[in-house]
């Protein structure tokens, strides 16, 4: 399967967004460590795609399931 750093760089971005604390610290290291491999477009075309993402129907904006 091909890499697609791009889409990694979104979905930790997303996560390092919802986490706190160590978490949080932990998913912008990753982060970084993924851009290193990138582009400055792709490392742009990752974070419009993380400002556009929105949840599924049915779930608020941390992912969970709404009452």
């Amino acid at each position: 399967m091909p890499q697609d750093f791009a889409e990694a760089h979104m979905w930790i971005n997303l996560a390092a967004s919802r986490a706190s604390g160590d978490d949080q610290k932990n998913y912008a290291a990753l982060r970084e460590t993924v851009a290193k491999l990138m582009t400055p477009q792709q490392i742009a075309e990752a974070q419009r795609r993380a400002r556009e993402w929105k949840p599924k129907t049915g779930e608020d904006k941390g992912g969970k399931p709404m009452k």
